[in-house]
């Protein structure tokens, strides 16, 4: 749309049709057009569920504002009278007007206080109970002077309200806002609550939602008795802004305690709750007048206490002692055991209040109710301001008719408003009226703030609290989400001792380093060696720190950060693995391990030339670095170094930071876990205190383990440097389990299905779908190419798109399975459910991963045995190996890292050919099941479109058969892919979707595309033209995309997909389709790249000149060789130096416009 063209019109500026979707009636909201008060949502972003984002603010409103207000409410007012127009309302409206004009200011009288606050409930968006708003009873407590005056006029609210339990619905409407004065407030949230006393280990004994306002209360000098369900006092204040606080007399307080219909034991539990919901901390704004000071109560809804406050993990947390007590399996939330303790506690609330005679009701009677309430609102006047996040119960949210029921959430006056906390208030009024003569109570004021100002005003008490412990800032980069769940285990770890906070490094302010106190980073590294999407800033800008830092703050001769990132990633260097960095810098330049650190000092030295040309740079002037004498390069290096190491010393923002990196990669790729060795390079480069070595996990070698191990070792460490006191992590470590004593197999009944239980151990939703076909594409040797097609019907967990990632849940080798069970000893009947137990302690507690499931299934479906055991489990057997030969042989290899990983490399033996070969071992099988990392799930790029294949899904897998040994051991298959080629029509297959944004369909319609793809890696390509030929052939959109497609395969007979290639040809989806192949006898061997390059010209111009976008999928050498032939046709066809030509490239991935989806070459999968 151009800048000049009409501006489209609002929605919410004409009338807004809402559906019930289960009547399928509409109503047409026409309400909201009378209203001018602000929503909370912008053009692009929906703010309606944050909590109290209608803050009013503390300044005077201006009198032309009030009159305006109040002649729009005196008309509410005087239409509900039905007079209107008539002599009482223009004088009325004539003695307000001369007041404001005056004053400021006018007085409601009782009458239209009455009718306001009654309208301000009836308006009220989120309360679910407004069919009685025209029953509220209001209390006039505008005379009031004292704070005394105030505690008994709420006392006497109290005393209306409770009504021997059948409660009213109440408000007490103090004093209003007033010029150069201070606010009558309640600094109360609500008018009874019970106090939250915090332990000196963070946990809580009462109410943890008022752990901050009992330490207020406290610091006044209330002195609460530490029970769980003590009465908090009332604090008020007034025009002379002195908090006071009164005990509440506890006949005042009418509690119903909780039995259960059925449980005897129920009773037991000791709980109970106030009958009062009362607010005591919002303004009621009423005709322009803001009643600062306004509690009102309704009536409690059952699920308000027995699912919020009693259940709620922030609050009294009662779900798992309910659980518990009602014989639940609370293990895993597919139990739905949360749902039936949560039920059992409705009732149980439900139950007493019925049989103590005070008022309630239940949710569905509330959401009935509200449904007729806001038939009669559309009926009477023609809307229903309703906010549906709040109005739709916390429990059976769908069984309720509000939940079918769209709803506008818009806001009018009269209304309840959320205001700024009272003890804020307090302080910034003392600001605002600070300069005036009349005030007289500051000397109050400044009583108060030494007894409990200081600790709230600016944030709360417990973030004073942890204010005193050491802060750890958590940050993470993942593109899969592995390392945001390791940052998350992190947290709850750390937050026992420390104050850490959690952060995604797009979402982290680098320029705060330097008053970190400890970082803990943690970065997968993505594609061939690349950082994850939501890291590359935070590189970029760590570096560009450093750099600057380096040269004073300028950029001049800076060398670009992808240069710097690419010369880190493919010469290895890091500072946390250089051996000699003790050395002086001169020898470390001449170190052969630090050639990356050399490489790039002589590229500034370059840079620094070219700038200092008069004829500016050129490529011809660029001398490579061979050409330099080695004594003038040492000399200029050296100099150049010692300036930057100097600079290290004295000028490094991250100094006195400490830090720990774990990195997370796959060894199955070239650059392994480069950007967490960056990051690590560049945080030490920076003058930060490595306190734990560079630890990589290896997604090939129990990741998982490794991490735990770390984390561990990582709180171990910072309780020691920060003099806190440690206590063992709440971290499953499979190497502390190093006897068979440890371990117990519990019989059971029963297992846990796959799903549910593979859900549980890798946290996602996995399902158990159907295999509709299994056809081979092409068999030849060692080699073949299969094709499953699954069905996924309509489950909303399986909703994919073109370029997403399938997780498949493979299954071992039954006959692996059946040798390795042979060799075990005291190993159950295999066929047989156990529960393995763990020692903690002195009491055994399920292991904290694996389900209830036979020792068979352990072994097929949630334990790795096809990888070579790790270091820790070949000393686990060499110590129960009964030949001192094969003893002494384990033990070697689990302490020799370079033996372990020639014979790793060599051999890459599974669980079973160990076993064979030390054939005196002799392990338990409970032990080896705690000790086995979890096996994995293999990932698929999806070669179909959802919208081509509705309901079904397809996999285009490759064979992974490779011989050991050189070539001369037993032959190996990948698990999953010889896993996948066994399934049949009609088998179960477990598996999920993993989102790939980075691969996903561009949303313009017009840059062209070229598709390239080598092997099996046409599979996402299928599925990216199958969506096009829906878009277009089929949906007739309309759409005209250049898309071409670069494959490669060794013959004719591997070419996947040749016959859908040439009709998506013919049906001009695809406008060329080219094919190399290598192994072809009758053709020259050629690769997608060569075929790139004879097409340079034309490749240059749809990536460069048309802004296209590149879709590459296959192997690690395939993308380096694409990636080295776009370089060179960007410099010949775009006369570009070869830096240039990478930042072209760069500037691409910066745009999302280079996607890669690229695997490990010849891992086992």
């Amino acid at each position: 749309m151009n800048a000049s063209g009409p501006k489209p019109q609002c929605p919410m500026s004409r009338p807004q049709g809402l559906v019930n979707f289960e009547s399928s009636k509409e109503v047409t909201d026409i309400l909201h057009m009378k209203t001018d008060e602000a929503g909370v949502c912008s053009g692009t972003v929906c703010n309606g569920s944050l909590m109290n984002i209608r803050r009013m603010p503390l300044n005077i409103r201006a009198p032309s504002e009030v009159l305006l207000q109040a002649k729009e409410f005196l008309g509410e007012y005087y239409k509900e009278k039905k007079r209107f127009d008539s002599k009482d309302h223009l004088v009325r409206l004539q003695e307000v007007t001369k007041s404001i004009n005056r004053t400021g200011t006018y007085h409601l009288t009782y009458d239209e206080l009455e009718f306001g606050a009654k309208l301000a409930w009836r308006n009220a968006p989120r309360c679910i109970g407004r069919i009685t708003w025209n029953k509220l009873h209001v209390i006039d407590g505008r005379n009031v002077k004292t704070g005394r005056e105030m505690f008994e006029l709420i006392l006497e609210h109290l005393d209306y309200a409770t009504n021997e339990g059948n409660i009213r619905s109440t408000i007490t409407v103090f004093p209003q806002r007033r010029t150069g004065q201070r606010d009558f407030r309640v600094w109360n949230q609500q008018l009874i609550a019970f106090a939250g006393y915090e332990q000196p280990d963070g946990t809580v004994i009462g109410d943890p939602a008022f752990k901050d306002f009992t330490k207020m209360c406290q610091k006044m000098g209330w002195k609460g008795s530490g029970g769980r369900f003590d009465v908090l006092p009332f604090v008020v204040s007034t025009r002379t802004g002195e908090p006071e606080w009164f005990e509440i007399p506890q006949e005042k307080v009418l509690m119903v305690k909780f039995k259960h219909p059925e449980y005897d034991w129920f009773e037991e539990l000791n709980l109970k709750w106030f009958a009062i919901p009362a607010v005591a901390s919002m303004m009621l704004d009423c005709g322009g007048i803001q009643y600062t000071a306004a509690p009102f109560n309704g009536w409690y809804m059952a699920s308000e206490i027995a699912t919020r406050d009693l259940c709620d993990v922030q609050r009294y947390n009662m779900l798992s002692v309910l659980g518990e007590k009602l014989g639940l399996d609370t293990k895993s939330p597919m139990s739905l055991w949360k749902d039936k303790a949560t039920l059992e506690l409705n009732i149980a609330v439900l139950h007493s209040f019925k049989e103590q005679e005070v008022t309630i009701v239940d949710h569905h009677t509330a959401a009935e109710t509200f449904m007729q309430f806001h038939s009669n609102e559309y009926r009477q006047r023609g809307g229903c301001p309703a906010d549906w996040a709040w109005v739709v119960p916390p429990i059976s949210g769908s069984l309720t008719p509000v939940f079918h029921q769209e709803m506008s959430l818009y806001y009018m006056k009269p209304g309840y408003e959320y205001q700024i906390p009272a003890w804020i208030a307090n302080e910034r009024q003392e600001k605002m009226l600070s300069g005036e003569s009349s005030h007289d109570g500051s000397g109050a004021i400044g009583k108060f703030k030494k007894a409990a100002l200081a600790v709230v005003f600016s944030t709360t008490l417990y973030a004073a609290a942890l204010a005193k412990r050491v802060r750890i800032a958590i940050i993470y980069a993942s593109e899969t989400g592995k390392s945001q769940g390791y940052a998350d285990t992190l947290y709850g770890i750390f937050s026992h001792r420390f104050n850490p906070e959690v952060a995604c490094m797009d979402d982290y302010d680098v320029s705060k380093l330097h008053n970190e106190t400890l970082v803990v980073i943690l970065a997968s590294t993505t594609g061939v060696g690349e950082p994850p999407q939501n890291g590359k800033e935070f590189a970029k800008s760590l570096y560009e720190l450093r750099e600057r830092s380096n040269a004073n703050g300028s950029d001049e001769n800076m060398l670009p950060f992808w240069d710097d990132y690419e010369d880190v990633k493919v010469n290895g260097i890091s500072a946390s693995t250089s051996s000699d960095s003790g050395l002086p810098i001169e020898k470390k330049l001449l170190s052969k391990k630090n050639s990356g650190f050399f490489h790039r000092l002589v590229r500034k030295l370059r840079r620094r030339k070219d700038s200092e040309s008069k004829d500016g740079p050129h490529l011809d002037g660029i001398v490579p670095s061979y050409y330099l004498s080695s004594s003038s390069l040492y000399k200029s290096n050296c100099n150049l170094a010692k300036s930057t190491n100097s600079l290290f010393k004295h000028l490094d923002p991250a100094t006195d930071v400490s830090f720990a990196v774990f990195a997370l990669g796959s060894t199955n790729y070239k650059y392994y876990c480069s950007f967490g060795k960056y990051i690590d390079n560049l945080m030490f480069t920076l003058g930060g205190d490595r306190i734990l070595e560079l630890t990589c996990g290896d997604e090939t070698e129990n990741q998982q383990e490794t991490f735990n191990a770390w984390a561990n070792q990582l709180l171990e460490v910072c309780c020691g440097r920060f003099q806190v006191d440690y206590t063992t992590p709440d971290i499953y470590v499979a190497s502390q389990i190093t006897s068979s004593k440890q371990v117990r197999l519990a019989d059971q009944n029963g297992q846990v299905p796959f799903a549910k239980g593979l859900s549980a151990v890798h946290k996602k939703n996995i399902e158990t779908c159907t295999v509709v076909r299994s056809e081979s594409l092409y068999e030849g040797g060692n080699k073949w190419y299969h094709k499953l097609t699954v069905n996924i019907g309509s489950k909303p967990s399986l909703q994919y798109v073109a370029g997403d990632h399938i997780g498949i849940l493979p299954s071992n080798s039954q006959l692996m399975v059946h040798g390795i069970l042979q060799k075990l000893v005291n190993c159950p009947d295999p066929a047989k459910s156990v529960q393995i137990l763990t020692q903690r302690e002195d009491s055994w507690v399920p292991h904290p991963i694996l389900p209830v499931a036979s020792t068979r299934t352990l072994l097929e479906r949630y334990l790795d045995i096809t990888s070579p055991p790790s270091q820790e489990l070949l000393k686990l057997m060499a110590s129960v190996a009964t030949n001192n030969k094969q003893r002494s042989q384990l033990n070697h290899l689990a302490t020799d890292v370079n033996v372990y990983h020639g014979w790793r490399k060599e051999k890459y033996p599974n669980l079973l050919e160990v076993l064979n070969e030390f054939s005196s071992v002799k392990l338990d099988a409970g032990l080896l099941l705690c000790r086995l990392p979890i096996l994995q799930p293999r990932l698929y790029s999806v070669s179909s479109s959802p919208d081509f294949e509705e309901g079904r899904l397809t996999l285009t897998v490759a064979s992974l058969i490779y011989a050991t040994r050189g070539g001369k051991g037993p032959l190996h298959e990948g698990v999953c892919s010889s896993y996948i080629r066994k399934l049949d029509p009609r088998d179960k297959i477990e598996l999920f979707v993993k989102s790939a944004p980075e691969f996903h369909v561009p949303d313009d319609e017009r840059s062209p595309i070229i598709l390239i793809g080598a092997g099996s890696g046409i599979a996402p390509l299928r599925g990216i033209w199958q969506h096009y030929h829906y878009q277009r052939n089929i949906n007739r959109s309309g759409l005209r995309r250049e898309i071409i497609l670069y494959y490669g395969c060794q013959t004719r007979e591997t070419d996947l997909y040749a016959e859908e290639k040439a009709s998506m040809c013919r049906a001009r989806v695809l406008k060329e389709a080219y094919l190399a192949m290598s192994r072809d006898p009758k053709m020259p061997k050629t690769y997608v790249q060569d075929l790139l390059l004879v097409n340079g010209k034309e490749v240059y111009k749809q990536l460069v000149l048309k802004a296209g976008h590149i879709y590459i999928c296959g192997s690690e050498n395939m993308a380096d060789g694409v990636s080295t032939a776009f370089l060179s046709i960007i410099q010949d066809h775009g006369r570009k130096t070869p830096d240039q030509a990478r930042n072209i490239i760069q500037k691409m991935k910066d745009e999302r416009r280079y996607h890669e989806d690229i695997f490990g070459n010849g891992s086992p999968a």
